[in-house]
């Protein structure tokens, strides 16, 4: 069930650059886990700015691949907290979640922006 419009999706994907960049202050994180959080907001915004809908400003990359590109990284930021932040309990957390949310947010979203025909 397709229940985020890209509209929606992009206005998610703001508040998520915005979220990232303010989690080091909110969750304590210093060093390379806060360096690292900064960048994923950096590229997320970048991503979000180049993709092809309402959100976008240059539209280069296709919606459909903006989506395979959330799936990648929610996946890899689950399997990066696993495997190597066990001595950053609250980071291991964070990005387990986070990649979670990420994951869930694919799965929510209408990547084609196709409506549903209206029911009579």
């Amino acid at each position: 069930m397709k229940i985020i419009s890209p509209k929606v999706h992009g206005i998610i994907d703001y508040l998520v650059v915005v979220f990232l960049l303010a989690s080091p202050l909110i969750f304590g994180f210093t060093g390379r886990v806060a360096l690292f959080t900064y960048a994923l907001a950096g590229v997320h915004l970048v991503l979000t700015l180049l993709t092809n809908y309402s959100a976008g400003v240059v539209k280069i990359i296709p919606l459909p691949v903006h989506g395979l590109i959330e799936f990648i990284v929610g996946l890899l930021l689950i399997i990066m907290a696993y495997c190597f932040l066990t001595h950053h309990p609250d980071a291991r957390h964070f990005y387990m979640v986070f990649g979670a949310a990420i994951l869930v947010v694919f799965l929510l979203t209408d990547y084609r922006g196709l409506k549903a025909p209206d029911k009579v």
